[in-house]
């Protein structure tokens, strides 16, 4: 993978772990109840049930690849129509504050919190879809699969690991920061940019 792809999904996948969804509000919640380390299981789990998600991903675009290159050339521009109209959906969403509900936190045990933080990835089927859109974009064809996925894999993972132990490290502060309506409108316009951004840069590698 040149080294200017691989720039692209690092800065891709910043824009994909800070917008706030359900990662990060179960990782707040896991670090407002326990604090960050026993909360860093969730996280783990989180990993785990985004790795299953990638597995799935990468099935269908391996079968794309077998199938029709056609196909395959398609689904990455659909791929970026689909960042682009992400990015659109973020940026216009309406003023709405993040909710972080502890009382639904399962005992502080590991393997529980490891549990919860890997359903709550695994049962999101936008994760497996948004997988699909973005997996393609940074693909060569011409050169061996396996490393690749591992490359897109690691990176996305590690990435997404530092954001989600940072969410449950600062939740006290980020709860209060998010609890503020307007403060999360402007993050919606910031990230829905970054979305717009990652995918026209995806759009220019692939021409």
């Amino acid at each position: 993978m040149l080294l200017s792809v691989w720039l692209t999904l690092f800065f891709a996948a910043w824009a994909i772990s800070l917008s706030p969804g359900p990662g990060a509000v179960a990782s707040m919640a896991a670090g407002l109840r326990y604090g960050m380390w026993p909360g860093s299981a969730l996280v783990i789990g989180l990993i785990g049930g985004y790795s299953v998600q990638f597995i799935i991903s990468i099935i269908g675009v391996a079968a794309m690849i077998k199938t029709s290159m056609l196909l395959f050339t398609v689904i990455k521009w659909v791929g970026v129509t689909y960042l682009v109209y992400l990015g659109v959906k973020q940026y216009r969403s309406p003023v709405s504050m993040v909710r972080v509900d502890v009382s639904k936190m399962p005992a502080s045990t590991a393997g529980k919190l490891f549990l919860q933080g890997f359903l709550v990835d695994i049962t999101n089927p936008k994760a497996a879809i948004f997988l699909l859109a973005v997996i393609p974009q940074f693909v060569d064809t011409s050169k061996p699969l396996l490393i690749q996925y591992v490359i897109i894999w690691f990176t996305l993972c590690a990435v997404d690991l530092v954001i989600m132990l940072g969410y449950a490290a600062l939740a006290a502060n980020l709860v209060k920061f998010l609890k503020n309506p307007h403060t999360t409108a402007k993050i919606n316009k910031i990230f829905g940019l970054c979305f717009i951004l990652a995918a026209l840069t995806m759009a220019f590698m692939s021409v």
